[in-house]
């Protein structure tokens, strides 16, 4: 069962099943910002630890696939539905996801 909801998960979000407002505001702003936060205070927790950078830097960056994944489902999604609204969270999640990468 639970494979099985990770690929329906993602393959709702991927084909623009999932509402824009939705995927833009829990999935990718509170649950991939939650996501982000938390991989980055366990990579300064490593980095305290003196453990191998390349450790740190892995655990840093571990959510940009699915957080990359996310701004391309709200860009799919938002070609979906025209208008400013649409063009406002293609905008915001392209920012979001620089912000977590660079941040």
């Amino acid at each position: 069962m639970f494979p099985e909801a990770v690929t329906s998960f993602f393959r709702l979000r991927w084909r623009g099943a999932v509402p824009l407002d939705r995927l833009f505001w829990r999935d990718l702003v509170l649950v991939g910002t939650a996501i982000s936060i938390a991989s980055s205070v366990v990579a300064l927790v490593l980095l305290g630890l003196k453990m191998p950078l390349a450790l740190v830097l892995a655990m840093h960056f571990a959510p940009v696939p699915y957080n990359l994944f996310l701004t391309l489902a709200v860009w799919r999604t938002a070609e979906k539905s025209p208008g400013a609204k649409a063009w406002m969270m293609t905008l915001g999640a392209s920012l979001w996801l620089i912000l977590t990468v660079v941040v």
